[in-house]
C-alpha cells in the first residue's frame, strides 16, 4: 500500500485572532443582556427612602381608568323649565301636530285655545282632554312644571302667559297653603266673643250634654266606609284609561298601533287571546311602552283598557 501524506493549511495570526474574538462575542452578548435586565429590574423597584412617595406611586398605578360620580338627589325638588318639559314630553305630539294636537307656533290652531285662558289650559293639561293623556303621559311632572310647559308652548304661538318660572302664581301647593291659613285668619274674629264674661250658671246651661249616639248611628260611618272601599280600590274603568292614556296612539293608529274600531287591525291580536294581550300591555311590546307609558296604572286598570279597546273592535272579552 502506498503512503498518503496530507498537508494541513497553515493558520495565520489574523485567523487566530478572528477566531478568538468570534468565540468571545456570544458569551459577551449574553452577559450584556443579563446586566441590562438586572438594571431594568432595579430601576422599576421603589425607593425605600420615603414611604409616602411609595404609596403615591402605588395608588397612581392602581387608579381606575374611569370613575362614576352619582349625582346627589337628596336636595329639594327643582321644577323643570317649560322648554325642558316640552322638549322631553310635549313635543312628541305638539311638534308635528299629531293626533290633532295644536302644533307649536301655529297661531291659528292655538288662537281658540289661548282664548280659553291660561288656567283652563293648565287644567286640561293636568287632567287630560280628548286624545291628550293627563300630564302628557308623564305622571311625575308637577303642576308647576305642566304650567311652565303650557305657557312656553302658548307663548310660542301668540300668547303672553306668565308661568310660575317667570314669577307667576304657583299651582298645586297654593290650595293647601290657603286652607292652612284659614283657621289662623278666623282666630282673631272669634277672640272677642270668647273674651266676653259669661256668668257661670248660664255657661253651664248653655252647654247641655250631647245625647249618646245609638248603636245604629255609631255603625253608620263604618258601613259607609266599608261600602266605599271597593269603589276606591277598583281604580279607573277601561274607558277612562283608554281616553286618558291609550288613545294617544290607538285613536289614530300612531306608530303602528291598531286603531280602536279597526276590526281587521285587531283580528290577529284578538286571536292571541285576552291574557296574552294583557301581558303585552303590562310589559310592553315593540313600540308600545309598559302600561302605555304610565307606570301609575294598576294591572287591573290595564286589563280593563285592553278589554275595552278589543271589544270595540270585534272581541268579546270579559275584563278581570
Amino acid at each position: 500500500m502506498g503512503e498518503h501524506h496530507h498537508e494541513f493549511p497553515k493558520t495565520t495570526v489574523t485567523q487566530v485572532v478572528l477566531a478568538t474574538l468570534g468565540g468571545l462575542f456570544a458569551p459577551a452578548l449574553v452577559i450584556f443582556l443579563i446586566v441590562k435586565m438586572l438594571f431594568g429590574i432595579q430601576a422599576s423597584h421603589l425607593v425605600d427612602a420615603d414611604p409616602a412617595i411609595q404609596q403615591a406611586v402605588v395608588e397612581e398605578r392602581i387608579k381606575p381608568v374611569a370613575q362614576v360620580e352619582v349625582a346627589d338627589n337628596s336636595g329639594p325638588h327643582v321644577d323643570k323649565t317649560g322648554e325642558q318639559v316640552v322638549t322631553a314630553v310635549c313635543s312628541a305630539c305638539h311638534a308635528a301636530g299629531a293626533l290633532g294636537s295644536p302644533k307649536i307656533g301655529d297661531k291659528s290652531a292655538w288662537g281658540p285655545r289661548i282664548a280659553q285662558g291660561y288656567e283652563t289650559l293648565i287644567k286640561h293639561a293636568i287632567e287630560g282632554i280628548r286624545s291628550m293623556p293627563a300630564r302628557g303621559g308623564n305622571p311625575d311632572l308637577t303642576d308647576n312644571e305642566v304650567a311652565n310647559a303650557v305657557a312656553y308652548m302658548a307663548n310660542q304661538s301668540g300668547a303672553s302667559f306668565k308661568s310660575p318660572e317667570q314669577g307667576g302664581a304657583s299651582h298645586g301647593a297654593a290650595p293647601a297653603e290657603a286652607a292652612a291659613a284659614e283657621p289662623t285668619a278666623a282666630a282673631p274674629a272669634a277672640a272677642p266673643v270668647a273674651a266676653a264674661p259669661v256668668p257661670a250658671p248660664q255657661a253651664k246651661a248653655a252647654a247641655p250634654a250631647a245625647p249618646a249616639a245609638t248603636p245604629a248611628e255609631e255603625a253608620k260611618p263604618a258601613v259607609v266606609a266599608e261600602a266605599a272601599k271597593p269603589a276606591a280600590a277598583s281604580g279607573k274603568s277601561g274607558e277612562e284609561v283608554v281616553k286618558g292614556v291609550c288613545a294617544m296612539c290607538h285613536a289614530g293608529g300612531l306608530m303602528g298601533a291598531p286603531k280602536i274600531g279597526d276590526k281587521d287591525g285587531w283580528a290577529p291580536r284578538i286571536a292571541q287571546g285576552y291574557d296574552t294581550l294583557v301581558q303585552h300591555a303590562i310589559h310592553g311590546i315593540r313600540m308600545m311602552p309598559a302600561k302605555g307609558g304610565n307606570p301609575g296604572l294598576s294591572d287591573a286598570e290595564v286589563s280593563r283598557a285592553v278589554a275595552y279597546m278589543a271589544n270595540q273592535s270585534g272581541a268579546n272579552f270579559k275584563a278581570d
